[in-house]
Protein backbone atom coordinates (compact mmCIF):
# COMPACT_ATOMS: atom_id res chain seq x y z
CA UNK A 1 0.00 0.00 0.00
CA UNK A 2 2.63 2.57 1.01
CA UNK A 3 4.21 2.20 -2.62
CA UNK A 4 1.03 3.27 -4.11
CA UNK A 5 0.80 6.63 -1.92
CA UNK A 6 3.06 8.73 -3.74
CA UNK A 7 1.36 8.33 -7.08
CA UNK A 8 -2.86 8.40 -5.41
CA UNK A 9 -1.84 11.88 -3.76
CA UNK A 10 -1.53 13.25 -7.21
CA UNK A 11 -4.75 11.33 -8.61
CA UNK A 12 -7.57 13.79 -9.33
CA UNK A 13 -9.83 11.03 -7.68
CA UNK A 14 -8.18 11.30 -4.30
CA UNK A 15 -7.90 15.33 -4.21
CA UNK A 16 -8.70 16.73 -0.41
CA UNK A 17 -8.52 13.09 1.29
CA UNK A 18 -6.29 12.25 3.72
CA UNK A 19 -3.47 9.18 3.24
CA UNK A 20 -5.12 7.57 6.00
CA UNK A 21 -8.48 6.72 4.35
CA UNK A 22 -6.52 5.13 1.20
CA UNK A 23 -7.08 1.95 2.36
CA UNK A 24 -10.13 1.99 3.94
CA UNK A 25 -11.09 3.18 0.37
CA UNK A 26 -9.29 1.08 -1.95
CA UNK A 27 -10.88 -1.77 -0.04
CA UNK A 28 -14.24 -0.49 0.06
CA UNK A 29 -14.22 0.34 -3.95
CA UNK A 30 -12.95 -3.37 -5.09
CA UNK A 31 -9.37 -1.95 -5.91
CA UNK A 32 -6.97 -4.61 -7.52
CA UNK A 33 -4.09 -3.72 -9.45
CA UNK A 34 -2.81 -5.26 -13.14
CA UNK A 35 0.79 -5.37 -15.18
CA UNK A 36 0.37 -5.41 -18.45
CA UNK A 37 2.85 -5.21 -21.39
CA UNK A 38 2.84 -2.92 -24.10
CA UNK A 39 0.08 -2.98 -26.85
CA UNK A 40 -2.27 -5.20 -24.73
CA UNK A 41 -5.93 -4.57 -24.17
CA UNK A 42 -6.84 -3.59 -20.59
CA UNK A 43 -10.65 -2.33 -21.50
CA UNK A 44 -11.73 -3.97 -25.28
CA UNK A 45 -14.22 -2.19 -27.17
CA UNK A 46 -17.80 -4.49 -26.96
CA UNK A 47 -17.32 -5.02 -23.14
CA UNK A 48 -19.48 -3.23 -20.50
CA UNK A 49 -18.00 -0.26 -18.91
CA UNK A 50 -17.74 -0.93 -15.28
CA UNK A 51 -14.49 -0.24 -13.92
CA UNK A 52 -12.36 3.58 -13.56
CA UNK A 53 -9.21 2.89 -14.47
CA UNK A 54 -6.20 4.90 -12.46
CA UNK A 55 -2.86 4.27 -14.18
CA UNK A 56 -0.31 4.00 -11.79
CA UNK A 57 2.57 4.00 -13.96
CA UNK A 58 3.21 3.65 -18.17
CA UNK A 59 0.28 5.30 -20.09
CA UNK A 60 -2.53 4.50 -21.22
CA UNK A 61 -4.42 5.05 -24.69
CA UNK A 62 -8.59 5.23 -25.48
CA UNK A 63 -8.29 4.06 -29.06
CA UNK A 64 -11.36 4.05 -31.66
CA UNK A 65 -11.01 1.57 -35.00
CA UNK A 66 -13.61 2.26 -37.66
CA UNK A 67 -14.74 -0.23 -39.69
CA UNK A 68 -12.21 0.10 -42.47
CA UNK A 69 -9.49 -0.73 -39.69
CA UNK A 70 -8.50 3.00 -38.96
CA UNK A 71 -7.14 3.87 -36.03
CA UNK A 72 -7.87 6.99 -34.11
CA UNK A 73 -6.04 8.00 -30.53
CA UNK A 74 -8.74 9.64 -28.42
CA UNK A 75 -6.55 10.22 -25.71
CA UNK A 76 -3.73 9.65 -23.54
CA UNK A 77 -3.91 9.56 -19.26
CA UNK A 78 -0.29 9.04 -17.83
CA UNK A 79 0.68 8.43 -14.22
CA UNK A 80 -2.05 9.59 -11.72
CA UNK A 81 -4.06 10.29 -14.56
CA UNK A 82 -7.61 8.38 -15.36
CA UNK A 83 -9.58 6.78 -17.96
CA UNK A 84 -12.81 5.15 -18.77
CA UNK A 85 -14.41 6.85 -16.09
CA UNK A 86 -16.91 8.32 -18.26
CA UNK A 87 -18.04 5.59 -20.06
CA UNK A 88 -18.56 3.76 -16.74
CA UNK A 89 -20.45 6.83 -14.81
CA UNK A 90 -22.91 6.80 -18.00
CA UNK A 91 -22.91 2.58 -17.74
CA UNK A 92 -22.61 2.24 -20.94
CA UNK A 93 -23.40 -1.27 -21.77
CA UNK A 94 -21.15 -1.70 -24.82
CA UNK A 95 -17.87 0.22 -25.02
CA UNK A 96 -16.99 1.85 -28.34
CA UNK A 97 -13.47 2.14 -28.14
CA UNK A 98 -10.79 -0.05 -25.80
CA UNK A 99 -8.44 1.19 -23.57
CA UNK A 100 -4.86 -0.31 -24.63
CA UNK A 101 -1.51 0.27 -22.80
CA UNK A 102 1.08 2.59 -24.63
CA UNK A 103 3.83 1.02 -22.80
CA UNK A 104 4.13 -1.43 -20.36
CA UNK A 105 2.45 0.07 -17.39
CA UNK A 106 0.66 -0.75 -14.37
CA UNK A 107 -2.95 -0.24 -13.83
CA UNK A 108 -5.35 0.04 -10.90
CA UNK A 109 -9.20 -0.62 -11.63
CA UNK A 110 -11.84 0.26 -9.08
CA UNK A 111 -15.53 -1.44 -9.49
CA UNK A 112 -17.55 1.75 -10.80
CA UNK A 113 -21.08 0.76 -9.03
CA UNK A 114 -18.99 0.68 -5.63
CA UNK A 115 -17.62 3.98 -5.67
CA UNK A 116 -21.00 5.44 -7.20
CA UNK A 117 -23.08 4.06 -4.30
CA UNK A 118 -22.87 5.43 -1.24
CA UNK A 119 -22.15 3.00 1.44
CA UNK A 120 -23.86 2.29 4.62
CA UNK A 121 -21.46 4.44 6.94
CA UNK A 122 -22.09 7.00 4.42
CA UNK A 123 -18.14 7.61 5.56
CA UNK A 124 -16.80 11.46 4.06
CA UNK A 125 -14.12 10.30 1.83
CA UNK A 126 -16.75 7.91 -0.39
CA UNK A 127 -18.85 11.61 -0.57
CA UNK A 128 -15.62 12.96 -1.51
CA UNK A 129 -14.70 10.60 -3.99
CA UNK A 130 -18.41 11.06 -5.70
CA UNK A 131 -17.15 14.78 -6.42
CA UNK A 132 -14.11 13.74 -7.24
CA UNK A 133 -14.99 11.68 -10.32
CA UNK A 134 -17.82 14.22 -11.17
CA UNK A 135 -15.18 16.91 -11.94
CA UNK A 136 -12.57 14.27 -13.84
CA UNK A 137 -15.51 13.68 -15.81
CA UNK A 138 -16.45 16.99 -16.75
CA UNK A 139 -12.57 17.51 -17.19
CA UNK A 140 -12.68 14.56 -18.99
CA UNK A 141 -15.59 16.01 -22.00
CA UNK A 142 -13.87 19.43 -22.20
CA UNK A 143 -10.65 17.95 -23.35
CA UNK A 144 -13.04 16.27 -25.91
CA UNK A 145 -14.41 19.71 -26.88
CA UNK A 146 -10.91 20.64 -27.17
CA UNK A 147 -10.13 17.55 -29.65
CA UNK A 148 -13.28 18.34 -31.82
CA UNK A 149 -12.33 21.73 -31.96
CA UNK A 150 -8.77 20.80 -33.13
CA UNK A 151 -10.56 18.11 -35.90
CA UNK A 152 -12.70 20.79 -36.71
CA UNK A 153 -9.42 22.80 -38.70
CA UNK A 154 -9.63 21.82 -42.61
CA UNK A 155 -5.69 21.21 -43.29
CA UNK A 156 -3.08 19.50 -41.55
CA UNK A 157 -1.22 22.23 -40.88
CA UNK A 158 -4.26 24.32 -39.18
CA UNK A 159 -4.85 20.88 -37.00
CA UNK A 160 -1.39 20.49 -36.37
CA UNK A 161 -0.65 24.18 -35.25
CA UNK A 162 -3.67 24.16 -33.43
CA UNK A 163 -2.96 21.53 -30.88
CA UNK A 164 0.46 22.58 -30.85
CA UNK A 165 -0.56 25.87 -29.38
CA UNK A 166 -3.27 24.41 -27.31
CA UNK A 167 -0.82 22.20 -25.77
CA UNK A 168 1.79 25.59 -25.37
CA UNK A 169 -1.27 27.02 -23.55
CA UNK A 170 -2.37 24.25 -21.13
CA UNK A 171 1.32 23.62 -20.41
CA UNK A 172 2.43 27.21 -19.96
CA UNK A 173 5.08 27.45 -21.82
CA UNK A 174 6.22 28.08 -25.66
CA UNK A 175 8.46 24.93 -25.06
CA UNK A 176 6.91 21.46 -24.37
CA UNK A 177 6.88 17.86 -24.76
CA UNK A 178 3.72 15.99 -25.82
CA UNK A 179 3.00 12.38 -25.31
CA UNK A 180 3.10 10.93 -28.90
CA UNK A 181 5.03 9.72 -31.20
CA UNK A 182 4.89 10.64 -34.88
CA UNK A 183 2.49 7.91 -35.49
CA UNK A 184 0.37 8.31 -32.17
CA UNK A 185 0.00 12.03 -33.26
CA UNK A 186 -1.22 11.26 -36.46
CA UNK A 187 -3.55 9.07 -35.03
CA UNK A 188 -4.54 11.74 -32.67
CA UNK A 189 -5.14 14.19 -35.46
CA UNK A 190 -6.83 11.92 -37.77
CA UNK A 191 -4.43 12.56 -40.35
CA UNK A 192 -1.44 10.80 -42.67
CA UNK A 193 1.16 10.11 -40.78
CA UNK A 194 3.50 11.13 -44.12
CA UNK A 195 1.83 14.67 -44.60
CA UNK A 196 1.75 15.49 -41.11
CA UNK A 197 5.80 15.04 -41.07
CA UNK A 198 6.26 16.95 -44.62
CA UNK A 199 3.30 19.78 -42.83
CA UNK A 200 6.33 20.09 -39.35
CA UNK A 201 9.29 20.25 -41.50
CA UNK A 202 7.78 22.63 -43.24
CA UNK A 203 6.85 24.87 -40.46
CA UNK A 204 10.63 24.54 -39.06
CA UNK A 205 11.79 25.30 -42.01
CA UNK A 206 9.63 28.61 -42.09
CA UNK A 207 10.97 29.26 -38.38
CA UNK A 208 7.55 28.78 -36.77
CA UNK A 209 8.56 25.81 -35.06
CA UNK A 210 11.44 23.83 -33.40
CA UNK A 211 11.08 20.53 -32.87
CA UNK A 212 13.31 17.63 -31.48
CA UNK A 213 10.92 14.22 -31.56
CA UNK A 214 8.27 14.74 -28.48
CA UNK A 215 9.75 18.12 -27.78
CA UNK A 216 8.73 21.19 -29.10
CA UNK A 217 8.57 24.90 -28.96
CA UNK A 218 6.61 27.67 -31.13
CA UNK A 219 8.31 30.45 -32.08
CA UNK A 220 6.15 32.65 -33.83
Amino acid sequence: MENLVPILQICPLFSGIDREHYGSMLHCFGARTMKVKKGNVIFSEGEPATGVGIVLSGNVQTLQDDYLGNRSILSMAGPGELFCEGFSCAKVEVLPVSMVAASDSEVMILDCSRVLTICHNACEFHNRMVRNLLHSVAGSNLRLNQKIEILSKRTTREKVMSYLLSEAKLQGTDAFYIPYDRQELADFLGVERSAMSTVIGKLRSEGMIDVNRKWFRILH
